[in-house]
């Protein structure tokens, strides 16, 4: 059995031009479509969602259910909130009861606004209710953002073909792009080809055998490296081969995380399009007089053509 080329579940399938299969933040680009109410876990929208748009709904939720019951509470006409009476114009008594229902909402509770009637504090009562569960929730999932493990790793935004030995080998790299500790860092690459006869084209996919699949710390950079020898299915391949065969290469890198004792993982990929031909990556970390180690993380991707490396 042939087990150089699978299916690693993006699968063989090839009936239009696919801009890339992995995106550049390492989300597959897959868009869902027939999703029902009931699919939809909100806990697991809110807790993937950008920080923006977390913070940005958290505002505009708190914002609308203020608005809601401020409308109640001027639906129950005059008389229901004492103190909101003696500020005249609708405009003015719905700001009053806006007003109330931030401070009821908060649980604060200032005092120089109170339910008067019956409506009005069975509705303050429910809203207090409703405050004091959803405050409960958002820090719920404020904590669960936190200290939810991630691996923030730096790729370098080219991969590189460079000398390798006797020859040469395709090459990216990457960086722990925070403090913490990561430990037995391991690397998977694929390279994903469209191939076949007019008409029966498919996707294949193959492993890259790597220089070393495995590190035991990732305090620096890991260049990782696949030779392009006699078993690499680049080998004689050309940048125009890789165009025609839209080729993409898949990366998923997995490691310890110390600081929780947990596995992160992290995606990426690189057309072909974003491979750079006879280069080589430029040095990312020196020694201080001190005799410290200093890791430029910027510096991640920075290389230069073949001639001028040469020259340096």
């Amino acid at each position: 059995m042939d087990t150089t080329s699978f299916d690693p579940g993006l699968t063989q399938q090839y009936t239009a031009r696919l801009r890339r299969i992995i995106n550049r933040d390492g989300s597959f680009n897959v868009r869902r479509r027939g999703t029902r109410l009931r699919d939809i876990h909100p806990y697991l929208h809110l807790i993937n969602m950008s920080w923006p748009y977390f913070l940005a709904t958290v505002v505009l939720g708190y914002i609308a259910t203020n608005l809601i019951f401020a409308a109640v509470y001027s639906g129950l006409g005059p008389g229901q909130l004492l103190g909101a009476d003696a500020v005249s114009g609708v405009a003015g008594r719905f700001l009053d009861a806006f007003y109330f229902s931030a401070q009821t909402l908060t649980t604060v509770g200032y005092g120089t606004i109170a339910p008067t009637g019956t409506a009005a504090n069975m509705v303050a009562t429910f809203e207090a209710l409703l405050g004091w569960l959803g405050f409960a929730l958002a820090a719920g999932l404020l904590f669960g953002r936190v200290s939810r493990p991630s691996a923030r790793i730096g790729f370098s935004r080219r991969m590189l073909v460079a000398p390798y030995q006797s020859g040469s080998s395709l090459q990216f790299r990457i960086v722990n792009q925070r403090a913490n500790s990561l430990m037995e860092v391991e690397a998977m690459v694929m390279l994903m080809t469209v191939q076949g006869p007019a008409g029966q084209l498919k996707r294949t996919y193959d492993l890259l055998k790597l220089e070393r699949n495995k590190i035991f710390f990732l305090p620096l950079t890991w260049t990782l490296v696949h030779p392009i020898d006699a078993e690499s299915p680049l080998l004689g391949r050309t940048p125009e081969d890789l165009e025609r065969l839209q080729a993409e290469v898949l990366i998923l890198i997995k490691a310890y995380d110390d600081t929780f004792s947990q596995t992160v993982h992290a995606r990426q990929s690189y057309r072909y399009d974003e491979i750079v031909w006879s280069a080589r990556f430029a040095p990312s970390f020196e020694f201080s007089p001190e005799g410290d180690m200093v890791l430029h993380v910027d510096r991640v991707g920075e290389y230069a053509p073949l001639e001028i490396a040469e020259r340096q």
